[in-house]
């Protein structure tokens, strides 16, 4: 049997997309919302590290410019679904979503009214261990997010002047 990549891609996202989810209310139907999220910010911590490793590996961008930056976190949103583009600088690398998957599952669960908190609380924590990933040399900022209502998210990676 030969299966099509693009089929065990679909598949493959989709179990991702699910079992983050089922993990995430169980803990809240146990635990509460607040400790459910604390706990997925721990996990989505260390998943950010693991990413962007593999990232590397992947795309064979071992360097900390702003194209290899793009490549890799390029990688990690289409891997998730994201529809987006992504303009590289000189001193930043800026990403405009159109479409989130993450927000698309809120949606679909009736859950649309936690996709801010969640937002806040997960994507900057991605952004951050991301920078710390690519040497340290760069912040992370969110000025637009989807969650809250905008027409789409955008994410900026700032590089640090070197003195």
């Amino acid at each position: 049997m030969c299966i099509e990549e693009r089929h065990l891609t679909s598949y493959l996202r989709r179990a991702y997309h699910a079992v983050d989810g089922l993990w995430f209310m169980m803990v809240e139907r146990a635990h509460g919302f607040d400790n459910a999220l604390e706990l997925d910010r721990q996990v989505w911590e260390v998943l950010a590290k693991i990413e962007a490793r593999k990232a590397r590996e992947l795309t064979g961008r071992p360097g900390n410019g702003p194209a290899d930056l793009a490549a890799c976190f390029s990688l990690k949103l289409a891997a998730d679904g994201h529809r987006f583009e992504v303009c590289v600088e000189e001193a930043q690398v800026r990403f405009a979503i159109q479409e989130c998957p993450w927000l698309g599952l809120l949606d679909k669960s009736g859950r649309r009214d936690l996709a801010a908190r969640v937002a806040r609380t997960i994507c900057p924590t991605e952004g951050r261990v991301w920078c710390a990933e690519f040497g340290g040399e760069y912040t992370f900022e969110m000025p637009s997010m989807a969650c809250e209502g905008t027409s789409g998210c955008e994410m900026r990676f700032l590089r640090e002047a070197r003195g």
